[in-house]
């Protein structure tokens, strides 16, 4: 059987300790890595996030943790990015002006506009529930769970290439993409309860 690592990727933008304790909780022992040189070494990562996109995408570039990245999924690791991790998988966001993502998945990031949300506010916190046809990342998650969010960017559309699921805030937007073994959460599956955990689960058993 292959042995398999975890990785949890520290570019100094997201919560790595609720991350770190969730995956503690599935059994899984995941260490976090803050350099280019040592991501290769892993045959999963996790890519969680907060705050600006161009920031966090000036950040993996700079550090060219970016470019390593894209090179171990081209060598056969799995990738799950989280909230803006998310985001970062996609060509392209417009916070902060236009700024380029990991350009793994073809998509693109805008602020929820006022003829999509209506009166709600922005950002969109709190569960909702997740509408996803059957895939890997959601085995034995039942259709509709609800999972956290905190966003006030997203993916309105994906490739007809790339699997999805859907959320609605008053208007539909992604809330997951999976191609091939790159995969992403708009929503917070460490935040999720059981069914987020049953989703890590899922993502640690990709690659098996």
């Amino acid at each position: 059987m292959l042995d398999l690592s975890f990785g949890i990727v520290d570019i100094g933008m997201g919560n790595l300790h609720s991350v770190l304790s969730a995956m503690k909780q599935i059994g899984v022992e995941a260490t976090t890595v803050n350099s280019a040189d040592r991501i290769g070494a892993y045959t999963h990562l996790i890519l969680p996030g907060v705050g600006s996109f161009r920031e966090a995408s000036s950040r993996l570039e700079s550090t060219g943790i970016g470019e390593a990245i894209r090179g171990s999924v081209r060598e056969g690791a799995c990738l799950l990015g989280i909230c803006l991790g998310m985001q970062l998988l996609g060509t392209s966001s417009t916070e902060d002006g236009v700024s380029p993502g990991l350009g793994l998945v073809e998509f693109d990031v805008a602020r929820f506009s006022s003829s999509e949300v209506g009166r709600a506010p922005v950002p969109h916190v709190g569960f909702s529930p997740v509408s996803a046809p059957l895939v890997e990342l959601f085995e034995g998650i039942p259709d509709r769970s609800a999972f956290y969010f905190v966003h006030s960017y997203r993916v309105a559309e994906v490739t007809e290439s790339t699997w999805c699921a859907h959320a609605e805030y008053g208007s539909r937007f992604v809330a997951a993409v999976a191609l091939e073994r790159v995969v992403g959460t708009q929503f917070h599956p460490e935040k999720s309860q059981g069914q987020g955990l049953r989703l890590l689960q899922n993502f640690a058993l990709m690659g098996r």
